[in-house]
């Protein structure tokens, strides 16, 4: 049967039937059989009208006005199309125009039958295009449909017809564990632009965490053990609970991350993680940790709450007994509030709902974790207007002497042995956000979860065998399920967790496990009905026009060599100290030292010493590389070879002159040393998810490979060893620090040799115990 559609798939054009064939499927009709052609475009005109509008209905409280999404709309046709169309304000449409304006909300519905504002009505005539947005978000995801339409249709012609369309759910998105492995903002910028393509509207980021620690280490090592809070701010009341300030999000930081991806109609949802999974907290307050947990806060403690929320400053005062006398008739405690952990960082965040996290407590504990819960929901929605998330812990109880979680907090429910989302929430009216660990990705290593999103389950994980949406919680048991137009299912959202820490993977490594997959997830989110044979055939040739990110870090190259520099440079290029490409794309290089140093290039070779540097115009190149040089090294001393945005190759750090790669402030080291004073031919092969190091004596033929791999740590008492690592190549700067030596025939190819592809190792190669 799956062949005889992918047959039919050749046969028809992604326009047929009753929808357009894109990422999600948009119900289509057409009319005349005509089309319009963007390159007749001539404006974007915005109702004049509507050009303040803004969506208030959505999670977040920046909304772009209709004008605002409209230029960012003017600049992607640019970036992915090449038109570059002027946004204008008007009252009407003009011939050659797409019109943005705004309409009824009552028109589109979700899946519960309820109006959404993310809905729109586009229509298409050979006078020009129509977006009636239900708020101005809506607006913006019309614009994401003809966008598509375009890029498949050879970058220009969209069918004459109309189509009315509108998201299932309201939450779509992913999850990212931002606490056990820090990612830069510009990163998480990128992916708000990769989600908002393909209409998903959330990105939920994990702020603080630990990988789970072992309760049978001394106290002293609880207390170094590696845990993060993301989130610095200079209050002095939170003073020592962010310990890691290159690996966090300043206030500015965070501001920029919510306005980008605001910008683009995704909000960022953000998680403090409380009262479990709060080693970042225990290690700065250790007297409020659970006596049988130290990763777990003691609520009965009455520091507990207000650490969490604000604290009291208790002091005596002086009562006046009258207007020539005073004397202290009572010691009077006054209790004026400062900052604390949610009243500091709450300020920061522009979405409506904040996540407490609340997840995997101490079952002893159920009565004070609720109390815990429903003191956070109140004091959080009294005093700031938010809501709160919490993760799907303790089920309700109808004991008549147990308290149960507010039904104003919403849970996310992500796995069955800890709660039933439809029986245990949703039947007792919770509402439910979908994050159930059938789409779990655990980063690098999982005894439980795979490394990258299941594209296969999204197509066919239903329990009768068709397609996921967000109302299926239970693959195998559909009784566990409530009916798709449910109004308490909020959304879904896959998860991408970091367990084994920061060293894990490169940051890259997280947008490729979800890159392939999380797409088609965002078909089933919004409703859509995409088959996956349809996915495939349209997925890479909408994935190359993307606009607002680079997240596989391409680059423009008119053959498959990149850059070449061979430095037989001109006298006139050494007096302005530039290196030349060779390889046609004009990637040329320049010299920073001076020759007075003994920096520069002679006979065709670079001599680099301490302080002196090669600057090319770019930064880092994605998977599927060769970088190659032959080098000199004139002394043991280590040094930087090369370096990028994302990643360095050094021959030594410290005390050590191994060969390794450096990202994200962690070290991948290889068990060999350059040669010094020899010329040793080198290749950085970077292939899929592994990275080789090839070296070969110069005029040898005799070739030594060594392999990048990453050793994670397991509740700090034993080992997962040579799991592979993907580097992006560095080259943005050659030297630079205390490298001394020479270096010659560089040269940046697009692509790798096959025979590397049969070393990539298997992601696990065993558990050793911890020494």
């Amino acid at each position: 049967m799956r062949l005889i559609s992918s047959i039919l798939l050749v046969l028809l054009p992604l326009h047929c039937g009753a929808r357009w064939t894109q990422i999600p499927t948009v119900p289509f009709e057409s009319t005349t059989g005509g089309s319009f052609s963007l390159k007749q475009l001539k404006s974007i005109v915005v109702d004049s009208n509507y050009q303040d509008a803004v969506n208030t209905d959505g999670e977040t409280l920046i909304p772009p006005t209709l004008l605002q999404f409209s230029k960012t709309f003017s600049g992607d046709l640019s970036s992915s199309l090449g038109l570059d169309i002027p946004v204008v304000v008007g009252n009407s449409a003009s011939k050659d125009s797409i019109f943005m304006t705004i309409g009824n909300s009552s028109h589109y519905l979700d899946a519960a039958g309820r109006p959404t504002s993310e809905g729109y009505l586009l229509g298409i005539t050979s006078q020009g295009i129509t977006v009636t947005g239900a708020s101005s978000l809506g607006a913006w995801w019309a614009t994401r449909s003809i966008l598509q339409q375009a890029v498949l249709n050879d970058g220009m012609n969209l069918d004459q017809g109309s189509a009315t369309d509108a998201p299932g759910w309201g939450i779509r998105g992913t999850f990212l564990d931002v606490g056990r492995h820090y990612y830069p903002p510009e990163f998480i910028i990128e992916m708000c632009s990769y989600l908002s393509f393909f209409k998903q509207n959330t990105f939920h980021l994990h702020l603080s965490d630990a990988s789970n620690l072992n309760p049978n280490i001394s106290y002293e090592r609880k207390l170094e053990f590696y845990s993060a809070f993301r989130l610095n701010s200079p209050d002095s009341v939170v003073s020592g609970l962010n310990k890691r300030p290159n690996e966090s999000y300043y206030e500015p930081d965070f501001e920029n991350m919510q306005q980008s991806c605001a910008s683009r109609g995704v909000t960022i949802i953000p998680e403090i993680e409380a009262p479990g999974h709060a080693l970042p907290i225990t290690q700065w307050k250790p007297e409020l940790a659970l006596s049988t947990d130290f990763s777990l806060l003691n609520i009965s403690n009455p520091e507990t709450i207000p650490t969490m929320q604000r604290q009291a400053i208790l002091f005596p005062t002086i009562a006046y007994n009258d207007m020539h006398s005073c004397s202290i008739l009572e010691e009077v405690m006054l209790t004026p509030l400062s900052s604390s952990i949610w009243s500091t960082f709450i300020p920061w965040f522009h979405s409506k709902t904040v996540h407490l996290g609340a997840d995997e407590y101490s079952s002893a504990e159920i009565e004070e974790y609720n109390r815990y819960v429903n003191n956070m929901h109140d004091y959080i929605g009294e005093t700031f207007g938010k809501k709160v998330r919490i993760w799907g812990t303790f089920p309700p109880s109808h004991l008549a002497n147990e308290t149960n979680v507010n039904t104003n907090v919403s849970f996310q429910h992500w796995e069955f042995f800890e709660d039933n989302p439809y029986f245990d929430f949703i039947k007792n009216g919770y509402s439910v956000l979908n994050s159930d660990d059938s789409f779990y990705v655990v980063a690098k290593y999982s005894g439980s979860y795979p490394q990258v999103l299941n594209l296969t389950r999204v197509f066919y994980g239903a329990p009768d065998g068709g397609p996921m949406a967000p109302y299926i919680f239970d693959r195998s048991n559909a009784t566990n399920n409530p009916p798709r137009d449910s109004p308490y299912v909020l959304g879904q959202l896959p998860a991408l967790w970091n367990d084994f820490g920061p060293n894990s993977t490169s940051v890259i490594e997280a947008y490729y496990a979800l890159r392939n997959a999380l797409p088609a997830l965002g078909d089933k989110q919004w409703g859509g009905d995409l088959l996956m044979e349809e996915y495939n055939s349209v997925f890479e040739k909408l994935h190359a026009a993307i606009p607002g990110q680079n997240l596989d870090r391409r680059v423009a190259s008119k053959t498959s060599t990149i850059l070449s520099y061979d430095f037989s440079n001109t006298l006139f290029s050494a007096i302005f100290q530039k290196v030349y490409d060779k390889s046609g794309n004009g990637y040329d290089a320049s010299l920073k030292g001076g020759i007075l140093s003994g920096c520069g290039v002679f006979n065709s070779v670079l001599t680099l010493r301490s302080g002196c540097s090669l600057t090319t115009p770019l930064t880092s190149k994605g998977r599927n590389y060769t970088l190659s040089f032959s080098v000199k090294p004139a002394s043991s001393t280590p040094g930087t070879l090369f370096s990028g945005s994302a990643s360095s190759l050094l021959a030594g750090n410290g005390s050590i002159n191994n060969v390794m790669m450096v990202t994200n402030g962690h070290s991948y080291i290889l068990n060999y040393t350059l040669p010094v004073n020899t010329w040793t031919d080198v290749r950085l092969v970077g292939i899929n998810n592994a990275t080789y190091f090839s070296v070969t004596p110069e005029g040898s033929n005799d070739e030594s490979v060594y392999e990048f791999t990453a050793t994670l740590g397991i509740l700090d008492n034993s080992f997962v060893w040579g799991n592979v690592m993907a580097f992006e190549a560095p080259i943005s700067t050659l030297g630079g620090d205390t490298f001394t030596g020479q270096i010659k025939n560089v040269q940046m190819v697009d692509g790798a040799d096959a025979k590397y592809a049969a070393m990539v190792a298997p992601l696990v190669i065993g558990v050793a115990p911890y020494t």
